[in-house]
């Protein structure tokens, strides 16, 4: 990927790991580019999002049917995630997300 198309994506990449709601922005702005750096990290944050919302809806059933309240903090591994994308993206780099990066590949 050469040098042009990453600066031209880079604000896009950087919007898609901004919540769930960053990634539609950063979809429907790159619908009409198709932007091919950008594109890559919409579909790494969306990997990210969505396995929050799964970490999410799933701690908190093991903490309601097991009372162990640490399973709370699962929802924070999508954070966590969504920050190495971002300084991925912030730096220029098509590195995947560890964990789901290579989901639906």
């Amino acid at each position: 990927m050469d040098e042009k198309t990453i600066n031209e994506g880079k604000t896009m990449a950087i919007i898609s790991y901004i919540t769930l709601i960053g990634v539609l922005i950063a979809y429907l702005m790159n619908n009409d580019k198709k932007n091919a750096f950008a594109k890559f990290h919409i579909g790494q944050a969306l990997r990210v999002w969505l396995l929050g919302v799964v970490l999410a809806i799933g701690g908190t059933m093991l903490v309601i049917f097991t009372g162990i309240g640490a399973f709370g903090y699962l929802s924070w591994v999508a954070w966590i995630l969504a920050v190495l994308g971002l300084v991925n993206a912030v730096n220029g780099k098509t590195e995947k997300v560890p964990l789901v990066g290579s989901i639906g590949e």
